[in-house]
């Protein structure tokens, strides 16, 4: 319970058709603040999953500290960073992180990389995290329209990842935005909301009572629309707050 607010929540990640999920989730809840961490991992040969397991267990150590996402994104990487040189794997063991944290009554995210976080109010659409991708680069341009993204050739190409050196924090940090008892939140790998639109999200949305059932109807459209087309791993992590 926040402000009397209360928060529930549900995770859903699958391999999809590869032979390993590089996908992490995680979950942070002390009193007063509840986080929600979803990494995809890059580099592959067991080192995009060491790397998104070990990136969303960092920032959930550091919230649980009571760190800032700032703090706890910053924390992250460096430990990364560390791994890397002690595994020699400096250029293969990457993931992107997308981070919400509720503290009462307000919420910020935090991303690095092309894994989202949308926000929803009363079944709508409200925004979205931007990808650091060439794809995103090209919308805000103006070269491409923002549906295309799905379906661009270069839409796996990232800007800005976990893992590589960063002369500056390399992570976009929102806004405080107010909750309310009719806010949403869906944190989501590019596998995942690559094989679904907003409007679909949405109309799961409205039926839906639970997170889970959140969830599983949308994941319904995912499979419909993904399968046999060597699906990528795909995960998310809904957030209900509610009266």
């Amino acid at each position: 319970m926040t402000s009397g607010l209360n928060i529930t929540y549900s995770t859903l990640t699958d391999q999809g058709e590869r032979a390993v999920n590089e996908d992490y989730l995680d979950v942070s809840i002390t009193p007063g603040r509840q986080g929600f961490i979803l990494c995809d991992g890059l580099g592959g040969h067991g080192c995009g999953d060491a790397a998104s397991q070990l990136v969303a267990g960092k920032i959930r150590e550091a919230l649980e500290k009571s760190k800032s996402l700032e703090e706890s994104i910053l924390y992250a990487q460096e430990e990364l960073i560390l791994k890397q040189k002690q595994e020699n794997e400096e250029d293969s063991m990457k993931t992107t992180a997308a981070v919400l944290l509720i503290q009462g009554n307000t919420a910020r995210f935090a991303h690095v990389g092309d894994s989202r976080i949308y926000c929803f109010e009363k079944a709508r659409y409200v925004l979205r995290s931007q990808d650091h991708s060439v794809p995103q680069m090209l919308v805000k341009r103006g070269d491409i329209r923002e549906k295309d993204i799905r379906h661009h050739e270069d839409r796996n190409r990232l800007l800005r990842v976990m893992g590589v050196e960063w002369e500056s924090p390399k992570y976009e940090m929102s806004d405080p935005m107010a909750i309310t008892g009719r806010t949403s939140f869906l944190l989501c790998s590019d596998g995942f909301w690559e094989l679904i639109e907003e409007r679909q999200m949405c109309k799961a949305l409205k039926k839906s009572k639970t997170p889970r059932e959140w969830l599983e109807n949308m994941e319904q459209a995912v499979l419909a629309n993904g399968r046999g087309t060597n699906m990528d791993n795909y995960s998310a992590i809904a957030v209900f707050i509610r009266d």
